[in-house]
């Protein structure tokens, strides 16, 4: 055991987007520099400044390091609004800094690693088992290696063969990113300094279901995370994760997937991973949200007129998600407005690039103009639509221009990049105001539930045309496991029973 007088070095990285795997755009290195993409020195005063995985790493190396840890940030490339595979040439630029940088840390005591587990390249799997195994090819088996990963990871064999232990999300709406990367420091400072032997457990579930099912204070997950909270009491128990993956992810290991850390206590650990799988085949059956098509949830907004009065009605586009790596260009929730609700004041995001920046750099506020927008990048599911309206609104964002056109009640944001619509400033930091809105169209599947409390009255989840369609009979995957329910019947998620 190292005396905690000691000073010990930890680098850390972060390489996390979530992809859609059906979604054509390639992600690009503008798409990372549009959340953050930031080196060396550069990242600790940013990280401290987000509640995301980093600053809470930062806050549990303050409180559990007894000041004695130095800690060398290498990489930090966060991908959001997420899209499709990440470009192979890009990967391959971030692994070399992460492999390079860990490989000039003059005493590398420990690494972390925030990732997603659903970060899709172009041409190969499981980028992030990748990296983890480069990582243990270099420094071996003894180093110690935290992983923090999203609720929805694909998690592998690979990845759990390669880490020291993986910590996720607990919450869905996403809340604890900070608490997860806290725990991802206090477990890993306790194993340099010899305090704690991390064994983890890894189960793989067949089970391929998504949308709904998945929101931690709802059934039928609710008591499942209660349950992991209480297994988290126990003696010997470091951290227990559920991972009920992305439905977008043509993964050969596609799939719901637990993991239990205990303390030196392997026969723990597989117990509690068991028990939790045990708990997620019973929930397996319960069903996505089906959804409205627009003209059905255009009839209920117009019905709920006190609720319109109070606040907004939320339309959740579950077939243009782009929190999930769809392209946001998604046309027919607008058609709909245009052809039923002019009337209605509504507030829709489309990318568009080549709309946004020529109406940006030739257009004035006031002027009355026709564009085509929509079926840009993704024309399989999605169709151009003309829409006619006067420019009100110009911003420009990092990476990102966006126009607001208005016709009638309709406000259309035609932004340069998808409209990642999990927080109400996006639309407050445009001048909108929500309280004036009757209909706010979000590209989210849950997040925005919870930040859009105060002025949501009403969540109506409609479904079109799209490449993150929630109804997994009609995705066309080519390299999922099978069988796998529910597309297949199965009578276990045991190995030996499949």
């Amino acid at each position: 055991m190292i005396p905690p007088d000691t000073p010990i070095t930890i680098a850390i990285a972060e390489m996390l987007t979530e992809s859609s795997c059906f979604n054509p755009v390639l992600m690009t290195r503008r798409d990372f520099e549009a959340e953050c993409l930031l080196y060396g020195e550069d990242i600790i005063p940013y990280a401290k400044s987000k509640k995301y995985e980093f600053s809470g790493f930062l806050n549990g190396v303050d409180t559990f390091g007894n000041d004695r840890v130095t800690i060398v940030p290498i990489l930090k490339a966060r991908g959001m609004p997420p899209g499709g595979p990440v470009e192979r040439k890009l990967y391959n630029d971030f692994k070399t800094t992460i492999i390079d940088g860990l490989k000039n840390v003059e005493k590398l005591d420990g690494v972390y690693l925030s990732m997603h587990g659903t970060m899709g390249v172009d041409g190969m799997f499981d980028p992030e088992g990748d990296l983890l195994a480069t990582i243990r090819a270099e420094f071996g088996p003894n180093l110690p290696v935290a992983v923090s990963l999203d609720m929805h990871a694909t998690v592998t064999q690979k990845m759990a063969d390669n880490a020291t232990f993986i910590i996720g999300y607990k919450t869905n709406p996403h809340r604890d990113f900070r608490k997860v990367g806290k725990k991802c420091a206090e477990l890993l400072v306790r194993t340099i300094r010899g305090e704690i032997n991390p064994t983890m457990a890894f189960r793989k579930l067949r089970v391929l279901k998504g949308g709904g099912i998945c929101i931690d204070l709802l059934q039928p997950m609710r008591p499942i995370f209660r349950r992991m909270k209480k297994m988290e009491k126990m003696d010997q128990v470091l951290s227990v994760s559920n991972f009920t993956v992305h439905l977008w992810s043509d993964d050969p290991e596609t799939g719901w997937a637990t993991i239990a850390v205990t303390d030196n206590d392997p026969e723990l650990a597989a117990t509690l991973a068991d028990e939790i799988a045990d708990l997620d085949w019973e929930a397996r059956n319960v069903g996505h949200a089906s959804g409205e098509t627009p003209t059905d949830a255009i009839n209920m907004a117009r019905r709920m007129w006190l609720r319109r009065k109070l606040g907004h009605i939320s339309f959740s586009d579950l077939s243009d998600g782009v929190g999930s790596g769809a392209p946001g260009e998604n046309t027919w929730i607008l058609k709909a407005l245009m052809e039923e609700a002019p009337d209605l004041v509504s507030y829709i995001p489309i990318k568009d690039p080549e709309v946004a920046a020529d109406l940006f750099d030739n257009g004035a506020i006031g002027d009355t103009v026709t564009v085509t927008v929509g079926a840009k990048v993704e024309k399989v599911y999605n169709r151009p639509l003309m829409f006619t309206g006067e420019i009100i609104r110009k911003v420009q964002k990092p990476e990102n221009k966006i126009v607001i056109l208005k016709h009638r009640g309709i406000h259309l944001i035609v932004a340069e990049l998808p409209a990642m619509t999990f927080f109400p400033d996006y639309y407050t930091d445009l001048g909108l105001s929500l309280w004036k809105a009757d209909i706010v169209v979000v590209k989210s599947f849950f997040h925005f539930r919870w930040y859009f409390k105060w002025t949501n009255r009403k969540t109506i989840y409609v479904v079109t045309r799209g490449c993150t369609n929630v109804n997994v009979d009609e995705i066309e995957y080519e390299h999922i496991p099978r069988p796998i329910h529910p597309l297949d019947v199965i009578d276990s998620w045991r190995p030996k029973d499949n």
